[in-house]
């Protein structure tokens, strides 16, 4: 048994879940996620707790059983408390600005970078740190990823976008003549 997989997901009472034709919707404070759930895969609500079980105990359905169970507790999360992600850009002369959905940044190159953001994402800017946040968090890890990819950081100075926790490895430049 999946040790993910057999914990219950305490639901709160203004988050309200409905299960039809093999979809999974989820209603709360903050917003309205859907997913399709796997096969071999049962949901059960009841008493304010949604449980995830197998129909059997072959290898898929043992990988989807946790799986499916991490995914509804991240939409639960996510329409009652939501999810943020930040990004630091560093470098002369980089900064970032947001006018609506569009997310403008200048990151050293000869043009300012125009970034899209998708629908549910929002997006604030502190100085050199840009905060996304959204309900879904698949959509948002999604769009962070992108955002750094834009200007990943490189590993002698560290200019370029990067994840807040994250730990650039810095190599040693050049040697003068010995």
């Amino acid at each position: 048994m999946s040790r993910i997989g057999k914990k219950p997901i305490a639901v709160s009472k203004d988050v309200q879940i409905k299960l039809e034709n093999g979809k999974i919707s989820v209603k709360g404070p903050k917003g309205t996620l859907e997913r399709v759930l796997p096969n071999g895969v049962v949901v059960a609500v009841k008493d304010g707790n949604v449980n995830v079980t197998r129909q059997g105990n072959d290898g898929p359905s043992r990988a989807k059983h946790g799986l499916t169970r991490a995914l509804i507790n991240n939409m639960v999360t996510g329409v009652t408390k939501g999810f943020e992600r930040k990004l630091e850009i560093n470098g002369v002369g980089f900064r970032a600005e947001v006018k609506g959905p569009l997310l403008t940044m200048a990151l050293g190159f000869s043009h300012p970078v125009n970034f899209s953001l998708p629908k549910g994402v929002t997006a604030t800017v502190d100085k050199n740190v840009v905060s996304l946040a959204a309900v879904d968090r698949e959509l948002l890890g999604a769009t962070a990823a992108k955002v750094r990819e834009l200007r990943p950081p490189e590993p002698y100075k560290g200019k370029g976008v990067k994840y807040v926790e994250e730990v650039i490895k810095r190599k040693v430049g050049k040697t003068g003549a010995s």
